[in-house]
């Protein structure tokens, strides 16, 4: 069977209102959109919350209200007025600001949603930094998609040209992990046959550095990740230009001082820390090193809170227990093979499920012709 292509169909220009629900608001047409409730209306429960931010799928938390704007929709587009967008095949409650793009007349399914969104992100109009896009806005916005015979939207093109994009994908992901595998194999104790030892931080650590504050209206707009204390998303707050009155780190840990107090991640990318972290950096680590003593130092979050931080003069005091070798130095081999070991076996589990399932997430970077 020969490969889909982009090429094989024409193409055709929609307006939004033509794919989409609307209706007429006070101020005229209008795609259904999300609305403002105290944060004291909401209840921790199981219902997505979808705000603005362009991570987790837009989710900020999974909530409940019987606040009379609460409201719900169900395998639909989220589009923020900052341009953000994902699918949500599940029940989801929308903020102020965020809009739902329901399907009208034909199957919103994921596959299709993946061509969509990438479809509407090639719309610098709708999708321009700063552009506010409003709810009145969003109707009267315009996509390319490929059309059929009939010069309707070819929903069976997109379904299947995403299925053939990501068959490739899985393909070479599976080839990639089974080398991986392959290079990974040796025996290893288990943590219990081998012995610790007590360590402080700083005769672990060759650098125990505090970040820097920045202010939030100093922020440049960038693709440097800005870490500072929350425990989502590797702790990376947001992504910013500043290359001066910072401090820069990569490829090593850190940790929230408060906040998500104890939050640890390795970074090996370059990366600016914020004033709530502190950057812990090992002498000749490698990644799998890093990962081990994440998971010991994340330790700390049972010792500390939101009311009691760790500080410059706290952290220096800090112990770990470490595996250690015969001369009773830290075991890194160790750490770094043991860490290995678990990868190799989550690959394993990822391999066998990919078999199976035949598919794998696709990436609007990945959506080409």
């Amino acid at each position: 069977m020969n490969r889909l292509s982009l090429n094989d169909w024409g193409w055709g220009e929609f307006r939004i209102k033509d794919l989409f629900e609307t209706f007429i608001g006070t101020n005229g047409l209008q795609t259904p959109t999300g609305a403002y409730i105290p944060k004291k209306d909401l209840i921790d429960s199981i219902t997505p919350r979808i705000t603005v931010r362009d991570t987790n799928n837009g989710i900020d938390g999974y909530v409940e209200s019987r606040h009379k704007n609460f409201r719900v929709f169900s395998n639909f587009i989220s589009v923020s007025f900052m341009g953000s967008a994902f699918y949500h095949p599940y029940e989801a409650s929308l903020d102020m600001k965020v809009h739902a793009l329901i399907p009208r007349n034909f199957e919103l399914t994921k596959n299709v949603s993946i061509f969509l969104i990438r479809s509407m992100k090639n719309n610098t109009k709708l999708f321009s930094y700063g552009n506010q896009l409003s709810s009145t806005d969003l109707p009267y916005q315009r996509i390319l998609l490929p059309i059929d015979e009939r010069n309707d939207p070819n929903w069976q093109f997109m379904e299947d040209y995403i299925k053939q994009e990501q068959k490739i994908i899985t393909q070479k992901i599976i080839d990639y992990y089974k080398q991986q595998i392959f290079q990974e194999k040796f025996d290893l104790h288990g943590l219990e046959d081998i012995e610790w030892r007590t360590f402080k931080f700083n005769e672990i650590f060759k650098e125990i550095k505090r970040g820097k504050r920045l202010k939030k209206a100093d922020h440049l707009e960038g693709d440097i990740p800005y870490v500072s204390s929350t425990s989502l998303n590797n702790g990376v707050d947001g992504f910013i230009d500043n290359k001066e009155s910072v401090r820069i780190f990569q490829n090593n840990l850190t940790i929230a001082n408060s906040g998500s107090v104890g939050s640890t991640f390795y970074h090996q990318y370059e990366y600016v820390a914020s004033d709530h972290v502190t950057s812990l950096t090992l002498e000749n680590a490698d990644k799998y090193i890093y990962l081990f003593m994440a998971t010991i130092v994340k330790r700390l979050e049972e010792k500390y809170s939101f009311n009691r931080e760790i500080n410059d003069r706290r952290i220096q005091k800090e112990r770990l227990i470490l595996p250690v070798n015969e001369s009773g130095h830290p075991h890194w081999q160790y750490m770094s093979q043991y860490m290995q070991k678990i990868e190799a076996a989550n690959i394993n589990k990822v391999l066998e499920y990919m078999y199976i399932s035949g598919s794998a997430g696709i990436r609007d970077g990945d959506f080409a012709g």
